[in-house]
């Protein structure tokens, strides 16, 4: 039995009707060619769920009736992503791949070695807007309650603040002789992802002064845009993120 199709609202309809309408009205009903008496779930991506059943089906809406309202609280410890700039569409493939494996936040991180640069003004904001669009899309792809934050990218000592603060920060290092281990049970666990070229001496010395540890996910190098989602499965399978 396949799961019903969901579709991310600004706001959830907080009657018994609502109406889909919109991008996401207009895929329900003219790309998806969804019919009366389907249903569907609609979802605001912050925990909160309406499964609806369709009512009529117009040109570019839907006319909803609502069946169950759920909240989905969000998973624990809260995993936060530091994914170093990618060249090309490999930085939207690890944005898409980590948010399908359960991420909960992604901060580009501006690494010395990156090849990508993210400059300030219009390009820069076009490639971040590219990395939200691709963290929402995956959301609802596997069809998650909670589309994770893509945050404003940092530099390294912008990065070793937020490695501070966290509850557990850990950097992904080819060398490292550390595992993915001691997981906490609450708080934010900081991952941190290199680029390309990995990520400098200097970048993991400033990190671990700040309270982070080096670790190694298992004998193969992993590619920038693969690491964090490796990660994030091997976390949900050692904490209690996945229930």
């Amino acid at each position: 039995m396949t799961t019903l199709p969901v579709f991310l609202v600004d706001s959830l309809p907080t009657g018994d009707d609502g109406v889909l309408d919109g991008p996401e009205g207009h895929h329900a009903a003219s790309v998806r060619r969804l019919r009366v008496g389907e249903e569907l779930v609609l979802a605001d991506g912050r925990g909160g769920r309406v499964r609806c059943g369709i009512e009529a089906v117009e040109k570019d809406s839907l006319r909803l009736k609502t069946l169950e309202r759920t909240y989905i609280e969000p998973p624990r410890p809260r995993v936060v992503v530091a994914q170093a700039l990618v060249k090309g569409d490999r930085g939207e493939l690890a944005v898409e791949l980590a948010t399908e494996a359960g991420v909960d936040a992604i901060v580009p991180w501006r690494a010395s070695r990156c090849v990508a640069r993210w400059d300030e003004g219009p390009r820069g904001a076009k490639a971040l807007a590219k990395w939200r669009s691709t963290a929402r899309e995956a959301a609802k792809q596997s069809r998650r309650a909670w589309v994770p934050e893509v945050a404003e990218p940092v530099t390294t000592a912008e990065l070793a603040k937020l490695a501070g603060a966290a509850a557990k920060a850990m950097v992904l290092h080819e060398s490292a002789t550390g595992r993915l281990e001691d997981l906490p049970t609450d708080g934010d666990l900081l991952l941190v992802v290199g680029p390309e070229g990995g990520i400098g001496d200097d970048e993991l010395a400033t990190l671990v002064d700040a309270g982070a540890v080096a670790v190694r996910l298992g004998p193969s190098v992993l590619r920038a845009s693969t690491a964090a989602a490796v990660a994030l499965g091997a976390i949900g399978a050692l904490s209690t993120r996945w229930g």
